[in-house]
């Protein structure tokens, strides 16, 4: 049961299941989600800012059994907004995933 300030996730994209995840990994991130949607505010190592995409916009790093997950949310008043799960394989959040969540936030909010 959740409690009165717990806000919904709104899936735009992607999701956590195993596989491609670890068994591990799925329970940390539906762990992470859950912390978010009681209000907390995560930091580094669990999440960090990803101001290139929009306002609010969080970049969760899950480590996985040989590989690296990310989770691309916004904190809304309303709900905890998904915009990308995927795997990653360089530094840096390639451009295309990047435009891609940007896209679908637009779509959103202008829904």
């Amino acid at each position: 049961m959740t409690g009165r300030s717990d806000k919904p996730i709104a899936w735009l994209h992607g999701e956590i299941k195993s596989p491609p995840l670890s068994a591990n990994a799925r329970m940390e991130a539906g762990f992470l989600l859950r912390r978010l949607q009681r209000g907390e505010k995560l930091s580094l190592p669990h999440s960090r800012p990803m101001p290139s995409i929009s306002p609010r916009c969080h970049e969760l790093r899950i480590n996985d059994l040989g590989a690296t997950w990310r989770v691309i949310y916004r904190i809304d008043d309303d709900a905890i907004v998904i915009a990308a799960v995927f795997g990653k394989k360089t530094p840096q959040t390639p451009q295309a995933v990047i435009d891609q969540c940007r896209r679908r936030l637009k779509e959103y909010d202008d829904a």
